[in-house]
């Protein structure tokens, strides 16, 4: 393995297959399933459709890719289209304008603070997935980002999260300066509630992350109990930075810029059959740079970027291999369901555009090309590496357009439950919330209920994870709002709506079947398709309390995007 990173161990590598599948001498069984199984969720944050191999890109992620192959790849897993919501819709079961983040918790106007399901953090009026499990003899843990609330009664002890140590607001610097990335947070982390004042020195936050989650796996073993822990990871979001000895993992690897990596992308995607074998390349936007058109000064800067983020996401396939091999040296790997999936969309965001950050950001990072990665820096990586990122879809985080809302994702079960042939491929419609109803589901616990919450909405997918009982109809059908930026989908057709200046203000209709990429709007040519999705989409707003606003309020320098 090259460049220092270290998956399983060697020898572990026939013990992991064969625990995940029962696949003795004698084949695939489905022996006497456990009365508790343990949940694994691992969430990263802003990672793009394709930027494990697993999914077609060329970032060394073996122990992703390995974890994929022993599972079932989802080509239709949607989320939100930014990471609070989804995180909320994830512990909630329940859309996210009823869950308390009917927007982002910093960027509500006033006409939207406070009002029910705006509360901008996991309200009560929902159940919390944590705390159920919890209340049923499962030890709960969580490390990484929470973004759902700061105060210390919204914190992940009164979530239902036996231990938890986590970043509380949407992004910081990744080191053990914790530094703000814009005027709009106050950088706190919490440990099982509590404020932390100083991060040790040598922290970074994808191992930190991974060692605090280790230390409460061992916890659960200790304790006897099962355990559900979510490693909501804060890579590879902005700003992008790796430790020293890894800003050079990929030097050169993008020197011949965003097209030809979306080329390789698509090519790779196929071969890894999360996209269409004829789908066709998307044109880079009109709004786009082209490669050919920078200076050789500008394609060093751009490349550098994209090589930094190439190590964050490497690295944090390595200590997600940390987290995978201490399951399995636990003796808990055969009784483990794993999740994994993105919060949303590459992150193409302009970040200058954020709050006032064109004149913050200056003065509180080093900017300059020589700090690029390091602790004390500012990098992203544009909406050009973003297209890359999401290819064959349109647009990228924000957006509720395919690119910003459909992400990799993949779930593991073990050959104790599931029969089925590892590394399948899956196109059925899966939601975020689907995940509540599912674990409930394998824990053997009934769905919750009373008067005063709202039960989780999603349906269990374990019958299509386990290739056992009537699966509940899959249908396509879902609706999305965020910032003013509103979707509707059933089947295969799809209404969007933007507002000026990055939109005309009018409803557009694609066929996602045929057009991915959604590029050919077919509102003229089919109204009645339109009409149809228009009622779906008001029943949407009616049944989750959306605010429906008129002027779009998504953060980032806004793009031409019509």
């Amino acid at each position: 393995m090259r460049n220092g990173a270290r998956p399983f161990p060697a020898a572990a590598l026939i013990v992991f297959a064969a625990a995940l599948h029962g696949t003795g001498c004698g084949g695939p069984e489905t022996p006497a399933e456990p009365a508790r199984p343990n949940f694994l969720v691992i969430l990263a944050d802003d990672l793009g459709y394709t930027d494990i191999g697993a999914f077609g890109g060329e970032i060394r992620t073996p122990n992703l890719d390995r974890l994929a192959a022993s599972g079932l790849r989802f080509t239709r897993f949607y989320t939100a289209a930014t990471c609070s919501p989804t995180r909320a819709m994830l512990l909630s079961g329940v859309d996210h304008h009823l869950a308390g983040l009917g927007g982002m918790a910093s960027l509500m106007g006033e006409d939207l603070q406070g009002r029910l399901g705006y509360e901008g953090y996991l309200n009560e009026h929902v159940f919390h997935l944590p705390q159920v499990l919890r209340e049923a003899g499962w030890f709960t843990g969580i490390a990484g980002k929470w973004h759902l609330g700061d105060a210390r009664e919204h914190a992940p002890p009164e979530r239902g999260f036996d231990r938890s140590f986590v970043l509380l607001s949407g992004a910081a610097s990744h080191f053990e300066d914790a530094a703000p990335v814009d005027t709009l947070d106050d950088i706190v982390y919490r440990r099982d509630g509590e404020i932390v004042e100083a991060l040790p020195a040598g922290f970074y936050s994808t191992r930190f992350h991974t060692d605090e989650l280790i230390a409460y796996l061992d916890e659960a073993v200790e304790r006897d109990q099962p355990f559900f822990l979510a490693a909501t990871y804060t890579a590879p979001h902005w700003p992008l930075q790796v430790p020293d000895e890894h800003l050079d993992l990929y030097a050169g690897a993008y020197d011949d810029g965003w097209e030809a990596l979306a080329a390789r992308r698509m090519e790779g995607a196929k071969r890894a059959g999360v996209i269409p074998a004829d789908a066709a390349l998307p044109p880079l936007p009109d709004y786009a740079r082209r490669w050919a058109d920078l200076t050789e000064d500008e394609r060093r800067v751009e490349a550098r970027r994209m090589e930094i983020y190439a190590a964050m996401v490497e690295r944090l396939d390595h200590h997600i291999g940390r987290l995978l091999a201490a399951v399995e040296a636990s003796g808990r790997l055969e009784d483990t369901i794993i999740v994994f999936l993105s919060d949303n969309g590459a992150a193409g965001e302009d970040v200058f555009g954020l709050a006032d950050n064109e004149t913050f950001l200056p003065q509180r990072f080093d900017l300059s090309e020589e700090a690029m990665g390091r602790m004390g820096s500012f990098v992203w990586y544009g909406f050009e590496w973003a297209h890359a990122g999401t290819v064959p879809f349109r647009y990228f985080k924000q957006f509720v357009h395919e690119g910003g809302i459909r992400v990799p994702g993949f779930a593991v079960v073990p050959g104790r439950w599931s029969p089925a042939a590892a590394g399948a491929v899956s196109g059925e419609f899966v939601r975020v919330t689907d995940l509540f109803p599912t674990i409930l589901d394998f824990a053997g616990i009934p769905p919750p209920s009373a008067p005063d919450r709202i039960a989780p909405t999603g349906r269990s997918l374990r019958p299509l994870l386990t290739g056992i009982g009537d699966a509940d109809p899959m249908v396509a059908e879902g609706g999305w709002e965020i910032f003013g930026r509103r979707a509707f989908r059933r089947g295969p057709w799809k209404a969007v709506w933007l507002a000026p200046p990055i939109g005309d203000g009018s409803w557009a209709l694609y066929d996602l079947d045929e057009d991915p990429g959604e590029l050919r709007d077919l509102a003229g040519e089919r109204p009645a398709i339109l009409e149809d999705l228009l009622a779906g989409w008001e029943r949407y707003v009616e049944e989750n309390g959306v605010i429906v606003t008129d002027d779009d309020r998504g953060f980032g320098k806004p793009l031409p995007l019509r």
